[in-house]
């Protein structure tokens, strides 16, 4: 078991999504699913309490806690992604199952968390600091998907 591991509280569907993560990202896959093995507050025996998966090699734990804690974008899952097709990919899968998109590269699946699909060439552009960064990060500002191409001219100027 790793030393560090993210929790997730979902209310009931942590084995959905993980089994979706593990479906979806690369490095990803479903390890265990534990069972409750008494009634608690939100479910009751044999309930699936816990899930131990891997998101793009993060070790994670969706715990089925039920709806007193809903997510929220103060947490996130960051994708780099290499290219327009690899956004694209994640971005649709994530928006066209059910989730929703956002502002800047950000997009929440349907169990409400939180991902930014981003584009190297934008994280490159970012760290460059100068005009050349305040031009990719204006270009940013106005889309919702990433548009790697736009970014690039951005960066050009």
């Amino acid at each position: 078991m790793p030393k560090n591991t993210i929790c997730l509280w979902f209310d009931k569907d942590a084995e959905d999504a993980a089994r979706f993560y593990a479906a979806t990202f690369p490095d990803s896959r479903v390890t265990a699913v534990h069972r409750a093995p008494a009634d608690y507050p939100s479910g009751k025996a044999g309930d699936v309490l816990t899930v131990v998966f891997t998101v793009a090699g993060i070790p994670c734990l969706g715990l089925n806690g039920g709806p007193a804690f809903p997510q929220t974008e103060a947490f996130s899952f960051q994708i780099a992604t290499d290219d327009q097709e690899e956004t694209d990919r994640y971005w649709n899968a994530i928006v066209g199952n059910g989730g929703a998109e956002s502002a800047c590269g950000w997009c929440k699946d349907r169990w409400g968390v939180s991902w930014q699909i981003t584009p190297r060439v934008l994280t490159e552009a970012l760290a460059t600091g100068g005009e050349e960064a305040r031009r990719a990060f204006e270009a940013m500002m106005t889309m919702r998907k990433i548009d790697v191409a736009a970014i690039e001219a951005a960066r050009r100027g």
